[in-house]
């Protein structure tokens, strides 16, 4: 899915551009490289990383492969609907921000009406997909996370309130409960302790990305939190996020439960997170210029963290699997 969104917005791909002229005129590998340029591939396996290891854990052990790959095929589908149906509402402001200014709605590679119509097969494709070949409560999630990433992030509040990646990233957390519904077909608490690390975890994942492209969005008049707060209260917001979040990761120890693999990849990547938040809130105070901010840092390595998390979350039910069963 998830605008984490979100990570949900942190895809700079600019389209193929090796045909030029009218819609028309383009090549058939051209015109397949914009529609999938719409579909932000990057944000998909970031979203993916979330899906997969939580059926792991679900299933404590390995689940059937077939589950793995319909659920993961459903979750693309997903995924690409409501990142099609993003740009297809972004299209006006995009056109006004640098690193989505070769997006294929702003070049005219791809005409609204059909991104639209992409965009709503790909969502009606992804629920009867997850209904018939998992079950009808993922699809119903994945529903869900459409409905909130396109409706409730970037209708309602991208444009409204510097909150907006906050509680619009709800929709990038869907997947984990996605994952843990495609194996049991319900959702428990340690599904639901896994969403809220996602959650938390998105703020200081992404605002670090929006210190970046500040510019971009203040000329496109979308209230990101770096674009109307001070750098220091921003770097503020980061770290108390970031402390919640690794926080969040351990909780998950005593109530999935979870070994020895999980527990010291929780915490030392977690530590890790943490200091690369205090260090940029420490370059913050000290009036850093963004050449000595270097908020991407943190943004990269928020990446690297939740994939780390994730990888663990699989490989403690392996190693039960494998060698304590």
């Amino acid at each position: 899915m998830k605008d984490t969104v979100t990570a949900l917005e942190q895809d700079t791909t600019v389209p193929n551009r090796e045909a030029t002229g009218p819609v028309g005129d383009r090549s058939l590998k051209a015109k397949i490289g914009d529609y999938i340029a719409l579909t932000k591939p990057r944000i998909i396996e970031l979203l993916l990383v979330t899906t997969f290891p939580v059926m792991f854990l679900a299933e404590r052990g390995v689940p059937e492969a077939w589950l793995i790959v319909a659920t993961l095929v459903g979750g693309t589908l997903s995924a690409s609907s409501a990142n099609v149906l993003n740009c297809y509402l972004d299209r006006d402001i995009d056109k006004l921000m640098h690193r989505t200014e070769g997006r294929p709605l702003v070049t005219g590679a791809i005409t609204p009406r059909a991104a639209l119509m992409f965009g709503l097969v790909l969502g009606v494709a992804a629920t009867l997909w997850l209904g018939l070949l998992v079950n009808w409560l993922s699809a119903w999630l994945s529903l869900g996370a459409i409905v909130l990433y396109v409706g409730f992030y970037t209708i309602l509040l991208k444009r409204r309130t510097s909150q907006n990646i906050v509680w619009g990233g709800v929709a990038g957390c869907m997947p984990v409960l996605i994952g843990w519904s495609a194996v049991t077909n319900s959702v428990s608490w340690s599904a639901l302790v896994l969403f809220l690390v996602v959650f938390f975890w998105t703020p200081p994942h992404y605002w670090p990305l929006s210190m970046r492209f500040k510019d971009d969005y203040a000329n496109a008049g979308v209230p990101m939190l770096p674009v109307i707060a001070e750098d220091v209260t921003v770097g503020k917001q980061i770290v108390a996020y970031s402390w919640v979040t690794v926080l969040t990761s351990l909780a998950l120890i005593p109530i999935a439960p979870m070994g020895w693999i999980y527990a010291v990849i929780a915490v030392v990547s977690g530590a890790v997170f943490l200091l690369e938040a205090h260090m940029l809130l420490k370059r913050a105070k000290e009036g850093a210029p963004y050449s000595v901010l270097k908020p991407m840092r943190l943004f990269h390595y928020s990446i690297s963290y939740l994939t780390l998390l994730f990888i663990g979350v699989a490989l403690d039910p392996i190693w039960y699997y494998a060698v304590i069963r």
